[in-house]
């Protein structure tokens, strides 16, 4: 198994779950969330004293390039390709750039620029496998984008949520990034909860989308159940039930509905599907 050293982006937001041209005011733009997904999908899964998450955890790597997916289309950057006259699964629509101004953000930037780059066109599964390293095409291997999850550590360090320090695991040394604002940690798990409890609605068009798209990408990514370990036995029961309920969606359906952002479904058809 591949050792899990946390750590990965960092991500500035001028983003909000709605998509804004480039011509609109910025007083209508929605505020920036502090944290991004991937910071989001990391504290979640971090061991807080250790500082690291789990060195058994192989799903996390994927996750997190679904995650710079997400925030993408979030973000306006990306969209899908047209269906055209015939219908087409979105595991096979092509993700299409549709604004190339940086996001001012390392991660984001890299992956945007390798998007825009790209002739012919990827997949978003395809895209998740290649930012990840995945392919035995060498001629692809440039689009891996590395050491994620420590430079994701560092901008939580930046954002006064982590620490860093230095621990001796015998045979080397690894630098960790212990928690340090537990109270940012527990919002994220309590949105998590709300949103599958206290806020749950049984559709998920009218659920957050930054909340839904943390609960897929925490599942994706295997750190969901760590959002669940202080609920009682009947609220865990319920929680989990929504979750089955919620990766039992079909996202192609899903995204044919009104206002329905494609890249979001496309990023959790490429996981669930």
């Amino acid at each position: 198994a591949a050792y899990t050293f946390i750590l990965s982006s960092g991500i500035n937001a001028e983003y909000g779950q709605n998509k804004l041209s480039d011509d609109e005011d910025d007083s209508k733009r929605e505020k920036a969330p502090k944290l991004t997904l991937l910071e989001e999908v990391i504290l979640i899964g971090l061991k807080d004293k250790e500082g690291y998450t789990s060195f058994w955890n192989d799903n996390i790597s994927s996750g997190l390039r679904g995650a710079i997916l997400m925030e993408l289309g979030f973000r306006g950057r990306i969209t899908l390709d047209s269906l055209g006259m015939r219908k087409r699964s979105l595991l096979n629509r092509r993700v299409m750039l549709s604004n190339d101004a940086p996001c001012g953000d390392i991660l984001l930037d890299e992956a945007l620029r390798h998007i825009k780059e790209t002739e012919p066109q990827e997949t978003c599964q395809s895209w998740i496998e290649l930012l990840s390293g995945e392919t035995w095409n060498p001629l692809k291997l440039r689009y891996q984008i590395r050491n994620v999850r420590e430079r994701i550590a560092k901008n939580l360090v930046e954002k006064g949520i982590l620490t860093t320090e230095k621990q001796n695991f015998v045979v080397f040394d690894m630098t960790t990034h212990p928690l340090m604002d537990q109270a940012q940690k527990q919002q994220i798990i309590r949105k998590i909860q709300d949103t599958l409890l206290t806020r749950w609605v049984n559709d998920p068009q009218r659920i957050d989308k930054r909340a839904l798209g943390l609960v897929y990408l925490a599942h994706a990514s295997e750190v969901l159940e760590q959002a669940f370990s202080c609920l009682s036995d009947d609220d865990y029961d319920l929680a989990m039930k929504r979750v089955r309920e919620l990766l039992d969606l079909d996202p192609d359906v899903e995204a044919s509905k009104e206002g329905a952002d494609e890249v979001f479904w496309g990023v959790v058809a490429s996981f669930f599907k």
